[in-house]
């Protein structure tokens, strides 16, 4: 823990902390997103009391809160020196201890009741899935292309916008201290929360916004991923407004999208406003927003067909002068 605590700072945090109930909620919080209603469930607690210790602790900057449609969502704070005290007071507690596991295997019920949801939604949509995947490339050779652009060096905050399963804040964990995922749909953030359960990612978060209007602060995140999202928007250049708002200066915007193509079938079938984007359409909007484009990598189709696409990642950097880009087009487009 880098910060130091006055006398009566420390007092106050140790006071709120130290409430057995509310000791029970960090352990549990520091696992994942709950809600109310969810914590009621594991503690056998009435609603108002649950609420009541949450305020407390969302006071003492110990928990964060966020809203999606209806519900509310509750996790330990993924930074701060509060946080960091919570933290190091869970990892002395006994892991024997009865009430603690008591309270895991009930945490671990409601985990399961989420997965079966979150399968059965998966399930219904599984054939749009399947034929969309057909159309794409790779999804191991887009990986693999966005891992050697990210590269190895750590950064403090990462947010993943369209985080549809929450696959690439699985990808890139040992790439970020903390980590945020936004998706508009209630459905995909419960397969997401689901798969970071399953996975054992417990620094990242996911939560429902509109990515034209996203419900974070701004300047705080050392790198923005966009996947497979701005095709589907009539202004993706308000996208990359909202991108250049959440960055630090200097931090770094990936994109992940489509090439230009013709299957005009995917604006009925699918939703696709866009058919894709050229090199110079993408680096005309990323300039008139703020940033300079270090690269753009074409990722041909595996199988070459009718249907096939090619995708592209470009990567810009933000608020400082950067190299110029170096393109590699398969296409020539």
């Amino acid at each position: 823990m880098s910060k130091s605590f006055t006398l009566d700072g420390l007092v106050d945090l140790l006071k709120a902390a130290g409430e057995p109930t509310r000791l029970r909620l960090l352990a549990l919080l520091a696992a994942g997103d709950l809600t109310v209603s969810d914590l009621t469930d594991i503690l056998g607690q009435s609603q108002p009391r649950i609420s009541r210790h949450l305020k407390l602790l969302a006071e003492a900057e110990l928990v964060d809160r966020y809203q999606e449609g209806a519900w509310a969502y509750f996790r330990l704070k993924q930074d701060g020196a509060a946080a960091d005290l919570a933290r190091h007071l869970l990892a002395v507690a006994s892991e024997s201890d009865p009430v603690l596991s008591r309270d895991g295997e009930r945490l671990g019920a409601v985990k399961r009741a989420r997965a079966e949801k979150a399968q059965a939604y998966f399930s219904r949509n599984a054939t749009e899935w399947d034929e969309l995947r057909r159309l794409h490339i790779n999804d191991r050779d887009v990986e693999a292309a966005l891992m050697q652009l990210i590269g190895d060096e750590r950064v403090d905050a990462l947010l993943d916008l369209g985080t549809g399963t929450g696959r690439i804040l699985q990808l890139l964990e040992h790439c970020y201290q903390r980590a945020v995922g936004i998706d508009a749909s209630r459905d995909m953030l419960a397969v997401a929360r689901v798969n970071l359960d399953k996975a054992g990612v417990s620094k990242a978060s996911v939560r429902q916004g509109d990515i034209l209007n996203l419900p974070l602060d701004g300047s705080e995140f050392d790198v923005v991923i966009i996947h497979q999202v701005l095709h589907f928007l009539v202004e993706p250049e308000r996208a990359l407004d909202e991108a250049a708002r959440m960055l630090k200066p200097g931090g770094r915007l990936v994109i992940i999208d489509l090439a230009p193509h013709k299957l005009e079938h995917l604006r009925e079938d699918h939703a696709h406003v866009r058919l894709g984007f050229s090199h110079t359409l993408m680096e005309s909007w990323l300039s008139k927003t703020g940033f300079d484009m270090t690269n753009a990598l074409d990722i041909a189709p595996s199988q070459q067909d009718g249907e096939a696409l090619t995708a592209t990642i470009w990567l810009a950097t933000y608020g400082q002068a950067a190299e110029p880009a170096q393109a590699k087009r398969a296409g020539g487009y």
